[in-house]
């Protein structure tokens, strides 16, 4: 008998973690195999790979016979009323208003610059959406701007405009330290390829904005990231802080990430029009990896049509990033929504104000069309997430520097970690197989209609978008008079209220579009937005 021996009582207590069964024989049979199944992954496990470092099998959303879709030319108008002269009303002005000032020299970046600036001061304390605030860079980089159009060079639509970067994305000299205590001192030395990206576009970086440990909700190291619509709840998803800074007004625009709805669930909450884009759209290189798999980058802002101006300076194919994909980008916002068709699963469908959204769609000339997906256990799929994760930061979790990070519930990373050890390596293939099928039903499902709506946090899009890669808009749609929320621990779960006053909190809805199809997803967003007459109201912070 090897010394490595597995005995039958061991293998039989093991089944019980993986739902399967084996006879008395079958477990004897395995005692010497499983020894050194386990001396192998022994042996791997001590190799320590940096967190940046990928599977050898890339995901590709694309299924065979793809064709890119055809891009409209940029035309997004930067036409605005006159400069007003309360600060608020500046800080809170869509990009494509601060780019006509910019550009018309009404506005200076250092003076927009400052306005956020002092918000950060006298209000960030509030909503706690900065990690870090970097006052002398931005002043740098504004004043820089500033120069340049001086000199006759204008960048383009985010030139001078200060934005905040979610605490995930690497900027050289400055703290990122992805919310999470073992690496709140880590400081990069390069910056990743979408601020090198966003810098080129003139943009000025006032912070980096907080993110949930190790992006997943709204608590890090400094505490937990606030809802600017009521301050007594958190803002949801792992890019809180960027949806909070935004709709605080504590920033033009913002960049978040998302893994499974760290972009649409807190700017549901918080109010905010958040892009989470085409996988493989935004380059990723000096970005935390969670999920090699999953993960996106992409824009958060005040109104829909910004959207476009910052996915535009984003865009484009990064050889850094393995999961790059070359694809061009244009969306023209004279684009009428009239004619085109949008999917929804009517059982989903049971909120008032989600019901308002498919009126609404009548209204500008959309007609909603029920669809019904094949009945597959999508929500199994998020097994893919915490297999991955627990890849990623499996040096953490061998080392017990999990123990550290403040969230330490059944829900947290530490134990969704722990307990990820324990999942078959066969099921974390059925389950990738389980993907592949998915993408074909999302596939046939976009050959009947142009665009999806469904609710954010209680339907099955949130999954499923994420899981095949297609684009995902959440657009404000009205509001509701709620009490307290508390987050659920995964956004197929219930959202529960406890005790307290009501509050008057942003209600959205999210647009899935076809891969890299993101212009059909911000034509519908933009005309409900405009239907739906609720994207001006501001939160009561001032």
């Amino acid at each position: 008998m090897s010394e490595h021996h597995i005995d039958e009582a061991t293998i039989a207590a093991a089944e019980r973690l993986l739902g399967i069964t084996f006879t008395q024989s079958e477990r004897a049979q395995m005692g010497d195999n499983l020894g050194q199944q386990i001396a192998f992954a022994q042996a791997s496990r001590a190799v320590r790979l940096p967190n940046a470092s990928p599977p050898a099998s890339l995901f590709e959303p694309r299924l065979p016979g793809f064709r890119m879709p055809a891009q409209a030319a940029m035309n997004v108008p930067l036409a605005a009323p006159p400069l007003p002269a309360d600060d608020a009303d500046i800080a809170f002005a869509p990009v494509r208003h601060l780019a006509a000032w910019i550009a018309g020299r009404q506005l200076s970046s250092v003076r927009l610059t400052q306005i956020y600036l002092e918000r950060i001061g006298r209000i960030g304390p509030a909503v706690n959406a900065y990690a870090t605030v970097t006052t002398d860079l931005a002043l740098s980089q504004a004043a820089k701007a500033d120069a340049l159009l001086a000199a006759g060079t204008w960048l383009g639509p985010l030139h001078g405009m200060p934005y905040a970067a979610k605490d995930i994305i690497d900027t050289a000299g400055i703290t990122t330290g992805w919310g999470a205590e073992p690496y709140a001192h880590r400081v990069p030395e390069a910056d990743a390829t979408i601020i090198g990206r966003l810098n080129a576009a003139g943009a000025v970086l006032l912070g980096k904005a907080a993110v949930g440990a190790l992006a997943f909700g709204d608590i890090w190291y400094g505490g937990r990231t606030r809802n600017p619509w009521n301050t007594e709840e958190g803002s949801r998803g792992s890019s809180a802080g960027s949806a909070s800074a935004t709709a605080a007004g504590l920033a033009a625009f913002a960049i978040g990430s998302e893994t499974l709805g760290s972009i649409l669930a807190p700017s549901a909450r918080c109010g905010t029009a958040g892009l989470r884009p085409t996988f493989g759209r935004v380059s990723r290189a000096g970005a935390m990896a969670l999920c090699w798999s999953l993960d996106k980058l992409g824009p958060i802002t005040r109104e829909v049509a910004d959207i476009a101006l910052v996915l535009a300076a984003i865009n484009g194919f990064d050889p850094a990033d393995e999961g790059s994909i070359d694809a061009p980008f244009g969306w023209d916002e004279g684009r009428p929504a009239k004619g085109m068709r949008a999917g929804y699963i009517a059982s989903e469908f049971t909120d008032p104000l989600d019901v308002a959204v498919l009126d609404a769609l009548l209204e500008i000339g959309v007609t909603p069309v029920p669809v019904e997906l094949a009945k597959l256990p999508y929500e199994a799929l998020q097994n893919i997430l915490f297999a991955e994760g627990a890849a990623a930061f499996e040096d953490m979790t061998l080392d017990d520097r999990d123990d550290m990070l403040t969230r330490q519930d059944a829900g947290a990373w530490p134990n969704s970690f722990r307990k990820a050890r324990f999942m078959s390596a066969v099921d974390h293939i059925q389950l990738e197989r389980l993907r592949r099928q998915t993408m074909r039903e999302m596939d046939k499902l976009f050959g009947r209609v142009d665009v999806m709506i469904a609710p954010i946090v209680t339907g099955k899009m949130t999954i499923i978008g994420n899981m095949t890669g297609h684009p995902g808009l959440a657009v404000r749609t009205g509001f509701a008079e709620l009490r307290t929320r508390e987050m659920p621990a995964f956004l197929n779960a219930a959202v529960q209220e406890k005790e307290g006053p009501a509050h008057t909190v942003p209600h959205a809805i999210s647009i899935l579009a076809p891969l890299f199809d993101e212009a059909a997803a911000l034509t519908v967003g933009h005309a409900l937005e405009r239907a739906m007459g609720v994207a001006a109201r501001r939160p009561p912070l001032g």
